[in-house]
C-alpha cells in the first residue's frame, strides 16, 4: 500500500503547501476566515445578482471577484478556513490556476496510487491526504488581516 509521504514525493512542485508557501505567503498578503469545518468540502461559485459568492456547504461567503471565489474555493475544498490572499489582486487569477491544477493533480495521483484498494481504504487514504495538506497550509499560517505598509519615502529633508 502506498502511503501519503509517497504521493507527496510525487508531486513535489505541485504540492499544494509548497505553491502556498512560495508564492502566496512569499509576498504581501492579507488573511481570509471562512467559517467551514476542517474536513473536505464541496465548494460551489455562484454568480447572484448581488456578485459572486462562495457556497461551501449550506454557507455563502460574498467574494469581489471569480479570481478570488476560485482562489478560496480550493482552499475551502480542502476544508482550510483561514488562508492568506495575495493583496495584488493581479496575481491571484494566476496563481489559482496553480491551486486548482494541483488540487486535480493530486486527486488524480492518488487515484492512480490506490486503484488496487478497497474503497474504504482509499477514502482513509484520500481523508489523510487532505489532512496533511490542512495542517501545511495551517502550519504555515494566514498573516495579518491587514498587510503592513511602509510609509517610507526616498525623498530628501532640505
Amino acid at each position: 500500500m502506498k502511503s501519503t509521504a509517497s504521493i507527496i514525493e510525487k508531486l513535489q512542485d505541485a504540492w499544494i503547501p509548497a505553491i502556498y508557501r512560495e508564492r502566496v505567503r512569499s509576498q504581501r498578503t492579507r488573511s481570509h476566515e471562512m467559517n467551514i469545518s476542517e474536513r473536505e468540502n464541496s465548494a460551489e461559485i455562484l454568480f447572484t445578482l448581488l456578485g459572486i459568492e462562495l457556497k461551501v456547504g449550506k454557507r455563502r461567503f460574498a467574494c469581489p471577484d471569480l479570481a478570488t471565489a476560485r482562489y478560496l474555493s480550493v482552499f475551502a475544498r480542502l476544508g482550510c478556513g483561514k488562508v492568506a490572499i495575495p493583496y495584488d489582486i493581479t496575481k491571484i487569477s494566476i496563481i489559482a490556476d496553480e491551486l486548482e491544477v494541483a488540487l486535480q493533480n493530486m486527486l488524480l495521483v492518488h487515484a492512480k496510487a490506490t486503484a488496487t484498494l478497497s474503497p474504504q481504504a482509499r477514502g482513509r487514504m484520500r481523508s489523510a491526504l487532505i489532512k496533511k495538506v490542512r495542517e501545511e497550509v495551517k502550519e504555515i499560517g494566514a498573516g495579518e488581516k491587514i498587510p503592513e505598509f511602509k510609509n517610507s519615502t526616498s525623498q530628501r529633508n532640505t
